[in-house]
């Protein structure tokens, strides 16, 4: 009996020696809390090890106890934004942050265009980086990792936003957030996981691809390159899964320039990857994304396809889209305004999610049209206090017939649509409008912001 008992008194020493409550990268110090809903925190503990929680927010603690998998997670409810509190996780061991922050948490993904930093190079960098003093917004990185399953933990750690964190963070990223903290007065945390030249599909869960077989033989056409993975999944399972379910108010996405290799499948493929995400979380949270900017890609149509399948993509319930065409650099496919990218992107999340109905968020969006004639009337969302051309005559408008021979067409702004006729088109059918990669076009609604490029017809086109 005594031996018995010594070894008992020896295995409970052990646990408080060993003690092993621990916690995710991005449940730590600094970090922000989706305001007014139920957030999840989760880690590890020994095997029945109780973990006792106690938010500074609440006075009652939560309790937990891990299971034999040395798992443990828990639901706990956010107040109103405000903090800093402190959180306190209390098993064998402890763990206390002082500086939480309940807020708005937005997550941030892409390939380069979101990756980019003020360090990078961006327009007015000098001055963004001096003023970026902004305690109660808070950044955390995903460090680039890949993995062939999905990972339990990932590199990163929440810092605030100050003149010397802002210029390593994503410049869209922090401008977007910048403009909900000042309009909304509440904190802000940004998470950013992004990578570089990395096509959609290493951004989604390959069991989610592998329900379109379509979407498959497409992710077979994507080149091998030096700087990023391409096999579906690698990223997702390293830099997306870990975070999964940090409570989220929001997503923004920048990406589509390594999808023009097959633009034709963008428009599923965005979808798919939106509808993965949000079944992961368990979450239909809003997904905000930037249509890809002008470029001189080496596939005559490769970009503007990859555009209007990233339009298409916005039949996708609680989406918008954010066009930039007149913000681009035909040269250079990382475009260095990304203020208005930004803004651009908070235009849609203050009147869409936040419900600011005064907040101007997107340009027109080709609806409908009408064969009048020899003319083609244009119809439009987004358009209802009126239509304009910057510069002069409206640009880029083709029109066709029944041969499907696409000739410029006039354009003519009528209220809030658009009339276009060719002389030489008797019988028109189909209308195209900034139909190349490298289009800048001139149509704008009233509130500033451009149209985005379409096509009325459905007609098979070879990007190659």
């Amino acid at each position: 009996m005594k031996i018995f008992l010594a070894l008992l008194l020896s295995a409970f020493s052990v646990c408080s020696t060993y003690a092993n409550v621990n916690l995710p990268a991005i449940i730590g110090e600094h970090m922000v809390l989706q305001q007014n809903d139920t957030v999840t925190l989760w880690g590890w503990a020994n095997p029945l090890e109780e973990i006792t929680i106690t938010p500074g927010w609440k006075a009652a603690p939560v309790k937990v106890t891990a299971d034999h998998n040395a798992t443990w997670r828990v639901q706990v409810p956010t107040p109103a934004a405000g903090g800093p509190y402190s959180l306190t996780f209390q098993g064998y061991n402890t763990i206390k942050f002082e500086d939480v922050l309940i807020g708005e948490v937005w997550l941030c993904s892409g390939q380069s265009n979101m990756e980019w930093t003020a360090r990078a190079g961006i327009e007015g960098a000098e001055g963004a980086i001096r003023e970026a003093n902004y305690p109660e917004i808070r950044f955390f990185n995903v460090t680039k990792r890949t993995s062939a399953v999905p990972q339990l933990d990932l590199e990163g750690a929440w810092v605030v936003c100050t003149p010397q964190t802002m210029p390593d963070f994503s410049a869209v990223g922090y401008f977007f957030g910048r403009q909900l903290h000042k309009n909304l007065q509440r904190p802000v945390g940004l998470i950013n996981s992004s990578w570089g030249g990395t096509p959609a599909e290493v951004w989604i869960n390959p069991d989610a691809l592998a329900q379109d077989p379509s979407l498959v033989a497409a992710a077979r056409q994507l080149p091998k390159v030096p700087w990023g993975p391409e096999q579906p999944g690698l990223a997702y399972h390293a830099m997306i899964a870990p975070l999964i379910p940090y409570r989220l108010a929001g997503a923004l996405w920048y990406q589509g320039e390594a999808n023009t290799v097959v633009p034709e499948k963008y428009a599923d493929l965005l979808p798919a990857m939106i509808r993965n995400w949000r079944t992961e979380w368990g979450q239909e949270f809003p997904f905000y994304y930037v249509q890809i900017a002008p470029y001189k890609y080496d596939r005559p149509l490769a970009g503007v396809l990859l555009r209007d399948a990233q339009r298409q993509a916005m039949a996708t319930p609680r989406t918008g889209m954010v066009v930039i065409s007149d913000i681009g650099n035909a040269n250079d496919i990382h475009p260095r305004n990304k203020l208005d990218v930004g803004l651009r992107l908070a235009g849609w999340a203050l009147n869409q999610t936040y419900g600011q109905a005064q907040v101007p968020y997107s340009g027109p969006l080709y609806r409908d049209m009408k064969v009048e004639g020899r003319k083609i009337r244009l119809y439009f969302d987004h358009a209802e206090k009126g239509l304009l051309a910057k510069g002069g005559a409206l640009t880029h408008f083709e029109v066709a017939g029944e041969d499907r021979d696409f000739v410029p067409a006039q354009a003519k702004i009528d209220g809030n649509t658009v009339v276009v006729r060719a002389s030489g088109v008797k019988k028109p059918v189909a209308v195209r409008f900034a139909w190349s990669n490298t289009a800048e076009p001139n149509l704008f609604n009233t509130d500033g912001l451009p149209a985005s490029a379409f096509r009325t017809d459905h007609w098979e086109i070879d990007s190659k």
